[in-house]
């Protein structure tokens, strides 16, 4: 966990600045949220793997209509945490690709 010096909360919380299911404006995190609550998964694959659980519960059946409704929202939400997490890494991928392009063509224009 990432922690700065003073930044507990009042319940002695640190925050976590590198964690992509906070939604503090202040992180220098590009990535976008990608969930938040006690129920927000902390990685790609862990809402990955739970989202491919809801569904083979789904696709086995037996299930009663509100248990079926409960994780299909279920499911829902946690295609959104994954398509999160996709966006925010093809934003890094991007964002290096950019940086790379604009690092060559210094190189180019110094004669290096």
């Amino acid at each position: 966990m990432t922690t700065s010096p003073g930044s507990n909360d009042p319940n002695g919380n640190q925050p976590n600045t590198n964690d992509p299911n906070t939604d503090d404006p202040n992180t220098d995190d590009p990535a976008p949220t990608a969930g938040t609550g006690p129920d927000a998964a902390a990685t790609y694959e862990q809402a990955r793997d739970e989202l491919a659980s809801v569904v083979a519960r789904l696709e086995t059946g037996g299930l009663s209509l509100d248990e079926s409704l409960e994780l299909w929202e279920r499911g829902e939400h946690l295609a959104v945490v994954c398509t999160r997490f996709l966006d925010g890494a093809r934003q890094r991928v991007e964002d290096a690709l950019q940086r790379n392009a604009a690092e060559n063509e210094s190189s180019l224009r110094s004669g290096s």
